[in-house]
Formats: structure tokens, C-alpha cells, sequence
């Protein structure tokens, strides 16, 4: 799974993918760990190591803790201290590599998911900024938004599906 996030005011390029024993590979702009974590009450202990590390169980353990802020931004708190982080949607991204203009009524899943909601249907005005989709990855919710003002054209995907990261999900003419 790939996807960017911005954390502390900078972008980063997120991978995502499983390795043996629950371990999870995480690739954060090339740089590589093995991860681990697991649920603590309201709070989350994460094990992270070198891929390379040897004995294989050896890695440094963090605190962390999620809260959410207004917007979809988020403060994520690392032993004790806190990051602010969101996921740069797909706008975000595309607009940043200069593939999308002011005028693509485009809505793309930044990362692959499964759509639990849809809050439009074709024929729908929409506002700028207004939530179009929801779609749950790594067991987050991101409510995915209109790029511009307009009526939603067409709907490509129904609640409950898969979707791929890049899938155009919303066409709003």
C-alpha cells in the first residue's frame, strides 16, 4: 500500500507492505523499517527495527497515540511528543506533481481501501471541499472531497468494494 502523508510540515512518500511473522515493512521516503504494533487501550505500542537487525527481535519500542483534529489533520503523539500529521489527498498530491489543474473534477484514492460511504450520487451539486466518499485504509477513515464546485457526473464505485490508490472514485463536472 503507498500513499503520502505530511507530518511536521513536510510530505512524505509512505509504503506499506507485509513481511514474515505480523511484521510490517514500512518505506518512508526509501528509508526502510520493520514494524510492529499493537493496540494498547487508547494508545499503541509500536516495535520498530532495521530490516537487517539481528537477532531478529531487537528494535526500539515507542508509545504512540492518535487524536484527531479539526479538518482531517491529526496530532500524533510519540513518547511524548507530538507531530502534527495528515493524509495529503490525492488533490494535494497530484496539484503538487502538477497533474492536476484547477478544472479535473477528478476524486482519486490517495491509497487503496474499501469505500464505506458514499455521500453523493450523480446528479448531486456539490461545494468545493465538500464530502463526496469515505474510504477506510489502514483502519482510518479519510472522507475524500470534491476538488471544485459542480454536479457529480458519474459514481465509479459502491459501498463495500476494494479500490486501488489512484482509482478515480467521483467525477464532478
Amino acid at each position: 500500500m503507498r500513499f503520502e502523508i505530511e507530518a511536521g510540515g513536510q510530505a512524505r512518500a509512505v509504503s506499506v507492505t507485509p513481511v514474515d511473522g505480523g511484521w510490517r515493512r514500512v518505506s518512508i521516503d526509501g528509508r526502510e523499517w520493520d514494524t510492529s504494533m499493537v493496540r494498547a487501550g487508547d494508545r499503541w505500542s509500536l516495535l520498530v527495527r532495521e530490516p537487517s537487525s539481528v537477532p531478529a527481535g531487537a528494535g526500539r519500542s515507542y508509545d504512540v497515540a492518535f487524536e484527531a483534529g479539526a479538518g482531517g489533520a491529526w496530532r500524533v503523539h510519540v513518547d511524548g511528543a507530538t507531530v502534527p500529521a495528515s493524509l495529503r489527498t490525492s488533490a494535494q498530491r497530484l496539484r503538487r506533481h502538477g497533474a492536476l489543474d484547477a478544472g479535473d473534477g477528478r476524486v482519486v484514492a490517495p491509497m487503496s481501501g474499501r469505500v464505506v460511504k458514499l455521500l453523493v450520487s450523480p446528479g448531486d451539486q456539490v461545494e468545493a471541499r465538500q464530502g463526496v466518499v469515505v474510504v477506510e485504509a489502514m483502519k482510518m477513515e479519510n472522507e475524500l472531497r470534491a476538488p471544485r464546485a459542480g454536479v457529480v457526473r458519474e459514481v465509479r464505485v459502491a459501498e463495500g468494494v476494494s479500490v486501488e490508490a489512484q482509482a478515480v472514485l467521483v467525477v464532478i463536472d
